[in-house]
């Protein structure tokens, strides 16, 4: 009998545990329904300046007819009580509604431009924040506290704003620093060269061979990075030409399998697919992208290494991957690489000749075909490019 108590018990307690937690979670799920339809409400509900200036004019306004109509009711009440005569009466009346009238225009001005000034006080406060704002102090933002109306979504949209433009002016202050940097070293080198020339290159030609070779090779890569920066600062500028046009794919994936063969004698390139079809594309910028990434592929991928180059359709789709067997990248730089002027401490370096321009412009060339590059790589195990553009309009598979 014992027995049968203490398992009936043990359900009983089992039972108020499982309501309890049932409870529990309804009164969670309950309170979360209920703020979420209070929120909604007062959304809907929103008290705009428009209706608290409405409802402040319409409550001075029911203040005065109040005023008016007691002071009609209180002249009527005595004339009643004293039986004056109408013109009496009528001056009576008037006296009162004038009375009544300075009051309740003497109220209007008052607390008319009283609930005026506690209305548009924010905008002094947003006035005075804003002349604070300068290109030298932009981490600045209006105050969005308080309640919901116009002027803090006018204050919502200029922080927005602002949080574009600080990123702009931030992206733009590194950009001139890293191309200053950048500019640097070659022109270092050309000066440094000029003022061997000066001193023993006049008369030592294997001086002046080597200062001529030197500066030569500077100044072209000058002319490499000031041509790359200007690309970047023309597709900022929404100014880069992109003529777009159908052309067949494979002809330029033959192209540059011709000319890298020509150029690379020390690596094994390689073509397994090349399907024929249409793309709407720039064709030289397509060129241009697809070459960045061979470049890198033959910089970064030791002597006797294999690059592959393919293209094909999948999903009504056309890829394109370059895959070789380099040094790769590491999972710390992989988000980085398209950064301007990034370069990952192994994979990308000064002494490889590259600017850390060349994969930030493959990039907008193919997010203005409204493509997407996918990268896969690994240290030491080489790295896969995976570009995807859409295939001609009137083309599929």
């Amino acid at each position: 009998m014992g027995n049968k108590i203490i398992l009936i018990l043990k359900i009983i307690f089992k039972v108020i545990k499982a309501l309890r937690i049932v409870l529990s979670v309804a009164f969670k799920v309950i309170s979360r329904l209920l703020y979420r339809v209070y929120q909604i409400i007062m959304d809907k509900l929103r008290f705009s300046i428009t209706f608290k200036i409405t409802i402040t004019y319409a409550l001075l306004f029911l203040l005065i007819f109040c005023l008016m109509s007691a002071g009609i009711m209180v002249s009527f009440r005595y004339y009643i009580q004293n039986n004056n005569t109408p013109e009496n009466y009528l001056l009576l009346l008037g006296a009162i509604l004038g009375i009544f009238n300075i009051v309740g225009l003497i109220s209007i001005i008052f607390f008319g431009s009283k609930a005026s000034r506690k209305l548009l006080a924010p905008i002094k406060v947003m006035t005075s924040t804003v002349k604070e704002i300068s290109i030298n102090v932009l981490d600045k933002r209006l105050d969005v506290s308080g309640s919901k109306d116009e002027l803090k979504d006018l204050a919502k949209t200029f922080n927005d704003m602002l949080n574009r433009i600080q990123k702009s002016v931030e992206q733009q202050n590194q950009f001139v620093s890293d191309a200053s940097h950048e500019l640097r070293t070659p022109i270092a080198v050309i000066q440094g060269y000029a003022d061997l020339l000066d001193r023993w290159g006049k008369d030592d030609s294997q001086v002046l061979e080597e200062s001529i070779s030197a500066i030569k090779g500077e100044a072209e890569s000058m002319k490499s990075l000031v041509e790359k920066l200007l690309f970047l600062a023309r597709g900022d500028k929404n100014t880069q030409r992109v003529e777009m046009s159908d052309f067949a794919l494979n002809e330029v994936v033959n192209e540059i399998l011709k000319e890298t063969k020509l150029i690379d004698k020390s690596h094994n390139i390689i073509n397994d697919q090349n399907e024929q079809f249409i793309i709407h594309a720039d064709p030289k910028l397509i060129k241009e992208a697809m070459r960045i990434f061979i470049d890198n592929s033959i910089k970064f991928t030791p002597a006797g290494g294999t690059i592959k180059l393919n293209s094909y359709i999948k999903n009504k789709r056309a890829f394109i991957s370059i895959e070789d067997t380099g040094i790769g990248i590491s999972q710390e730089d992989l988000p980085y690489i398209f950064n301007r002027f990034y370069r990952a401490d192994k994979s990308r370096n000064k002494s490889s000749g590259g600017t850390g321009l060349g994969l930030a412009i493959a990039k907008w060339i193919i997010d203005n075909h409204y493509g997407k590059i996918d990268v896969w790589s690994e240290l030491n195990a080489g790295t896969l490019v995976r570009i995807e553009l859409p295939l001609c309009l009137n083309q599929g598979r």
